[in-house]
């Protein structure tokens, strides 16, 4: 029944996308009169011209590119001196679950949540995000769509269900639900592969290998409590450090990695015993955890999350509460991370509210409370680009991201004005992002005709 479902969600997908899927894009993609932010540096570059062929860049050079008509079918550019850069990425995405309630994502139909989310997948790629790393939620075959041609979307690495514990971050069951029957038929959420519940190293082992087999480029446990679940305080951690060490040596297995959902320096330390090499989230650390992960060099994914514009969560309810405690902790959570050099990511977490997914650019340019413009700006391109590396071989996208350079994939964005002087260029994508390139296709052309030509 759900190859039917899929089945037919493709062929509708492909119905909807037929005009994008129908007109042949150019063999090569030439801009001219650009200068670039390479992702790295803290500084553009003089005019240049960069020229893409299929899905890589091939040359970057201050002087004209010659014999570029060998290559094809050329569209060239006119920059117009414009900033070129790479495509932005979110670490921490749930690309299932940005339009809908935590009710309407358990009770629907997954044919109709995809739908939703192949929406929602569309305006993160015209806001200028080429990639998110998927934190927890069944966004398998919206990412096969994407990959296939029949949806608009960012590049996925997807996590699959996120593991949770039995009362842990990730539990939506309601009471009558309960007691759970061991070995009994998975639950609506498990159904649909939004989470998966496991109570031993053994349960632990199957849930992390069945999200590898599906494809899971990385491995999500919640190891502590979180904002958005109706049973589970935030200063509770979850999994046993057996557990966290069954999932990990699972993962490891197969060359890649376990991060894990966790804000207290309990669950935090828990999950460094076990060798997870990334935390998300984190907020409530102390120095001392702080410390012990930098000299342990694992990753810290962090989000900016403030007491600051709409909230999906109804004032004075219980999940509001929590919420604030944990954006209490953000500033202090930056200074640490700075104060020690960790492995710092960037992501958004946004969840639950189609409105907060328009602030996903917002939750960028805020950042520049702690960091440089550039800083920010290298955090959320090539920075967050060596952390997907660290899915080895199971990378969907083997290839350099996050970076303008030859050889690179050519994900890019021609920012009408240098975002490395007003950063706040990147808040209006729609004005500001005038050209948008994933995988060496344009995306999105709003350039008059003047400013580019083919032959």
């Amino acid at each position: 029944m759900m190859k039917f479902v899929r089945h037919c969600l493709w062929m509708l997908l492909a119905f909807i996308s037929a005009s994008h899927a129908a007109s042949e894009p150019p063999a090569s993609l030439l801009f001219e009169n650009v200068r670039v932010f390479d992702g790295k540096s803290s500084r553009v570059s003089g005019p240049t011209n960069v020229l893409i062929v299929g899905p890589v860049i091939k040359s970057i050079s201050s002087a004209p590119i010659g014999n570029v008509e060998a290559e094809g079918n050329v569209m060239r550019i006119d920059g117009g001196g414009r900033v070129l850069m790479p495509g932005l990425i979110d670490a921490h995405w749930h690309s299932m679950f940005l339009a809908t309630t935590p009710l309407v994502g358990l009770m629907s139909d997954v044919g109709y949540l995809n739908l939703l989310a192949a929406a929602q997948a569309r305006a993160t790629l015209m806001r200028g995000f080429t990639t998110v790393r998927d934190m927890g939620g069944p966004a398998f075959s919206l990412k096969q769509a994407i990959d296939e041609g029949f949806a608009v979307g960012p590049r996925i690495y997807p996590s699959g269900a996120m593991i949770s514990v039995t009362s842990g971050h990730g539990d939506f069951r309601q009471m009558y639900e309960i007691p759970r029957t061991i070995g009994g038929p998975p639950t609506r959420m498990e159904q649909i592969g939004a989470s998966a519940i496991a109570d031993t190293p053994d349960e632990v082992r199957i849930r992390v290998r069945e999200q590898l087999m599906q494809g899971a480029s990385q491995i999500k446990l919640t190891a502590g409590g979180g904002v958005a679940s109706p049973h589970s305080p935030l200063d509770v951690s979850t999994f046993t450090l057996p557990e966290l060490r069954a999932a990990v040596e699972a993962a490891e297995n197969w060359g890649t990695y376990v991060a894990v959902h966790a804000y207290t320096p309990r669950a935090i330390r828990t999950a460094l015993d076990a060798g997870v090499k990334c935390i998300d989230h984190g907020h409530l650390a102390d120095d001392a955890t702080a410390k012990l992960m930098a000299e342990k060099s694992v990753w810290w994914s962090l989000q900016p999350f403030l007491n600051e514009g709409p909230s999906q969560f109804p004032e004075g309810s219980q999940e509001a509460a929590k919420k604030k405690e944990v954006a209490e902790g953000t500033d202090r959570a930056y200074q640490l991370a700075k104060k020690y050099k960790i492995k710092t990511a960037w992501g958004t977490d946004i969840l639950f509210s189609p409105q907060l997914t328009q602030r996903q650019n917002a939750m960028l340019t805020v950042m520049t409370r702690w960091y440089t413009p550039a800083e920010v700006l290298i955090m959320a391109t090539s920075t967050n680009a060596q952390l997907l590396a660290m899915s080895g071989k199971r990378n969907p996208y083997p290839g350099k991201l996050g970076v303008v350079e030859e050889g690179a994939l050519a994900d890019l964005l021609l920012v009408d004005g240098n975002p490395l002087e007003d950063i706040h260029l990147i808040d209006d994508p729609a004005k500001n992002l005038v050209v948008i390139v994933k995988n060496g296709a344009i995306a999105r052309n709003s350039l008059t005709p003047a400013n580019r030509t083919s032959p």
